[in-house]
């Protein structure tokens, strides 16, 4: 990734959309310092309001992780813990926030207090826990509590994960794909719940997907991303009715509708370079753009306002060129 710079606001949600190995996820786990050992940030800062993330201790991190900013995975069944039950997963997250806040979290070999914190705070936790499975849609909390993730379909671990990413009302709340693998109803459901996520508790939701009309019926502003740069950024109803880059253009020509049904649907040419291949000077989307010019290959075009909410970096006016 490279001089990839937005800002999300307090109680919105902001998309980013992409194909895959856009740099989304990448992106989504360089916030809560999530990328591994084998990935740095070389330069930059990622702010929660004045504190640095990147300055941050892993101490501190923790603390942060699931409190103040929670992630929802891509695969919610691989996400959550084979050995622990349903009703456990959740209530330890909460447990080792309020723990955390109580003894100003020394270190957790201090096993004994965490386990008289624990039968202390027994009954409040259950019932937060079992009053959350509720509200999400998740029937018979009791039992529902008592079983192991394997157990539970694709769309009930998905909403199990919403509810281990909620139950301490996070500030911001990052989605990675939650809606992958579910059958239409049950997608229907979980972005129903993320809206009323977002309304209910002002949670800022930052979503990603490849799937353009998710992204059109859940978020406020959209972000495009290519081979780890943003391309186009603005509302989304400006993106959708006037998008200013070609590769937005074909992101958008590509999804099908009852127009043109019937019809072939039009692909954008080629494929996003991998890792090992790197990626080509200028804008990186020129090896596949039918529209570029020589000076696309040169240099990766500044940014340019197409209006005073939409940004956009192609050197292309309207698509007419």
């Amino acid at each position: 990734m490279e001089d990839v710079s937005f800002e999300i606001k307090a109680g919105e949600i902001l998309g980013i959309v992409g194909e895959s190995g856009s740099g989304k996820t990448l992106t989504a786990l360089s916030i809560p310092g999530l990328l591994g050992e084998n990935k740095i940030i070389s330069a930059g800062s990622i702010f929660l309001d004045d504190k640095n993330l990147l300055a941050a201790s892993e101490k501190e991190l923790q603390a942060i992780r699931g409190k103040e900013i929670s992630m929802i995975f891509q695969e919610p069944l691989s996400s959550l813990n084979p050995l622990m039950k349903i009703g456990e997963q959740i209530a330890e997250t909460v447990e080792l926030h309020k723990f955390r806040e109580l003894h100003e979290f020394r270190e957790l070999h201090e096993f004994h207090e965490l386990h008289e914190f624990r039968e202390n705070n027994k009954t409040l936790v259950k019932r937060q826990v079992k009053e959350l499975m509720e509200r999400l849609g998740l029937g018979e909390p009791e039992k529902l509590a008592e079983t192991y993730p394997h157990r539970l379909s694709g769309g009930m671990c998905q909403r199990v994960m919403i509810a281990l990413a909620i139950i301490c009302r996070p500030r911001l709340l990052i989605a990675d794909e939650p809606t992958t693998a579910l059958d239409q109803n049950t997608q229907s459901q979980i972005l129903a719940l993320l809206k009323e996520i977002n309304q209910d508790i002002g949670t800022s939701i930052l979503f990603i997907s490849h799937d353009l009309e998710v992204i059109k019926d859940l978020c406020n502003r959209v972000i495009v991303m290519y081979s780890g740069r943003i391309l186009e950024e603005g509302n989304t109803d400006e993106i959708f009715s006037h998008p200013a880059h070609e590769y937005t253009r074909g992101l958008l020509n590509s999804i099908p509708n009852r127009a043109k049904k019937g019809s072939n649907l039009t692909a954008i040419p080629g494929r996003i370079p991998s890792l090992e291949e790197g990626r080509p000077p200028g804008c990186p989307f020129h090896p596949r753009c039918g529209k570029a010019k020589p000076e696309c290959k040169e240099q990766f075009p500044p940014a340019r306002h197409v209006s005073e909410t939409h940004i956009t970096r192609c050197v292309l006016e309207g698509g007419n060129d």
